[in-house]
């Protein structure tokens, strides 16, 4: 006689917690993020630096918040963290409103 096999579970306890600790992590890094470009204009390096976000989690939210629109891109200018070029962001009611669309650059 051959005993019952219990089916599997898919995923373990202990992967479902974790999934479940980033998705929150996720949700407070974006928070986080919203709430300090409403109060300030500033690049992907800026917001890292005042916030301590992964530069490049801000760079992966940014995208997901423009397809949104919550986040617009203001200026093109010299970043005062990395020193090269960057698009300044903002989650300014007021700017989202005026809906700025970015100039094309020119070459240089």
């Amino acid at each position: 006689m051959k005993s019952e096999k219990k089916p599997k579970k898919i995923g373990s306890l202990k992967a479902r917690k974790l999934s479940r600790h980033k998705d929150n992590l996720i949700k407070q890094q974006i928070k986080k993020m919203l709430l300090y470009l409403k109060e300030n204009i500033a690049t992907a390096s800026m917001v890292s630096k005042a916030t301590g976000i992964p530069q490049k989690n801000i760079c992966r939210y940014k995208r997901r918040l423009e397809k949104l629109n919550k986040l617009v891109e203001v200026k093109h200018e010299i970043c005062k963290v990395t020193g090269h070029k960057a698009w300044y962001l903002s989650t300014n009611p007021d700017l989202l409103s005026k809906n700025i669309t970015p100039k094309p650059l020119v070459n240089e």
